[in-house]
């Protein structure tokens, strides 16, 4: 891969934060968000059959029926159970069916058994949906727009919108197993005829820059308490690649023996390889000849513009190896993306899927946000003087601080309004179920 010229333009980009969403300010925008939220939850589930909402095909993937009751059981453990004096648990033993990894709060049911749980039935977990929802509007409705207890039931919200991710990432993993190739979401929408942006460089200066959340800032969004807190790191001069790599740039690697050579893998990721007879990214089937790949929208042949997506850290750490060139830190990523529009395809009823760049737009770096996590180099980590919160609610980032890298941008199957700059995503390096890619970075 060469490097094309760079425009005269990039050492010029502001590094300012784009404008997220301000952070709720008292109850009628708080219950707007709440039903928002968990509407959208059920339109996810709504095209699924009874059939297809209880089956967990791998012990990293849920049932769709779990991530409905779980994320109801967040509410009701971490808000309503403590605040609601009035709140009748609907049944006792939810506590441990659907607890997901909070040790301080009791015993969970075993995570690859989840789908084991006929019981309860789909139908008796919406029942316990209304029921939560019902209290929960209640208690808001009863809040001061200061109450400390907004935060907490934010906190859920987002919660619930990374489930949302997973409903639709899990029942892909799970249909990719039929060997119908089931469409749940229906006919993708059609792509307008395009071709593929050409891959540029973008340079940014090193420096002492500041990256994370900042809570006093000029932008006072929403955050995890693994994004902060806020503070300098040191990077030297940098270029990122103009878009995401493309099923057509991934094709080149495999067709020159990419998967075949270990001089281009890690040594976890060469014997991964090995032991799975990895030959292809997670959902492509060569078919007579031509490449396929399973979607939401059933088998499609791949298409050689589109964000490759379904890859590995190993995966991505190959290819860059391939190209001469690397993986960006999470640091270079969060600096450059400070400076670009969400203009990538995100969590969309009609297009579950990464999708070509339409247009180059109004940033040099094209689909910064959206259609494919992009890895990066850095293992997930704390920041400098990170501590998580008390309590169990601490459980929630601070412990999976090992093993695992970090991942940026969102996926199509990300909620827009969810993600940021400061975003920081992490899986364990030979994960590939979820819309993971790759950009590359050089140094200067």
């Amino acid at each position: 891969m060469k490097s094309a010229a760079v425009p005269d333009f990039v050492d010029t980009i502001p590094l300012e934060a784009p404008p997220v969403r301000p952070r709720l300010q008292g109850h009628d925008s708080l219950i707007a968000f709440y039903d928002h939220v968990r509407r959208q939850t059920l339109d996810l589930a709504k095209p699924l059959a009874i059939e297809d909402q209880v089956v967990q095909s791998m012990p990293d993937a849920s049932p769709t029926k779990w991530h409905l009751a779980h994320t109801t059981w967040f509410f009701e453990t971490f808000v309503l159970k403590p605040l609601a004096r009035d709140y009748a648990v609907l049944h006792d033993a939810y506590d441990h069916m659907f607890n997901s990894y909070y040790e301080q709060i009791g015993a969970q049911f075993p995570r690859p058994r989840r789908g084991m749980l006929s019981r309860p039935t789909v139908d008796d977990v919406r029942v316990y949906r209304a029921h939560v929802d019902d209290a929960m509007r209640r208690l808001i409705d009863a809040l001061d727009d200061h109450d400390a207890a907004l935060s907490i039931i934010e906190l859920g919200l987002n919660h619930e919108q990374q489930h949302q991710e997973l409903i639709v990432t899990d029942i892909k993993h799970m249909m990719a197993q039929n060997p119908l190739d089931p469409a749940p979401y229906g006919a993708r929408r059609k792509a307008r005829d395009r071709e593929a942006l050409p891959m540029t460089w973008v340079d940014f200066k090193g420096g002492i820059f500041e990256i994370g959340y900042d809570p006093g800032g000029k932008v006072a969004g929403f955050a995890f308490d693994n994004e902060g807190p806020r503070h300098e790191t040191i990077l030297q001069p940098f270029a990122l690649a103009s878009r995401p790599v493309t099923n057509g740039d991934y094709l080149a690697f495999m067709e020159d023996g990419g998967y075949a050579d270990p001089k281009y893998w890690l040594s976890d990721g060469w014997a991964t390889v090995q032991e799975r007879c990895w030959d292809a990214p997670s959902y492509w089937r060569r078919i007579d000849g031509v490449w396929t790949r399973y979607t939401l929208h059933g088998r499609e042949a791949v298409d050689p513009r589109e964000p490759v997506a379904n890859l590995s850290y190993y995966e991505a750490a190959a290819y860059a190896e391939w190209t001469g060139y690397r993986l960006p830190t999470e640091a270079e990523w969060e600096i450059a993306a400070t400076a670009v529009s969400m203009d990538g395809h995100f969590l969309d009823m009609t297009a579950l899927e990464p999708e070509a760049a339409q247009s180059a737009g109004a940033s040099p770096l094209a689909q910064m946000f959206g259609d494919v996590w992009e890895w990066t180099m850095s293992p997930y980590s704390p920041y400098p003087r990170y501590r998580p919160p008390d309590g169990a609610i601490g459980e929630y980032n601070g412990k999976f601080m090992n093993g695992q890298m970090v991942l940026r941008g969102g996926s199509a199957a990300t909620p827009k309004g969810h993600i940021r700059p400061t975003y920081r995503n992490f899986f364990p390096p030979d994960a590939r179920w979820q819309f993971s890619g790759l950009r590359l970075a050089r140094d200067r």
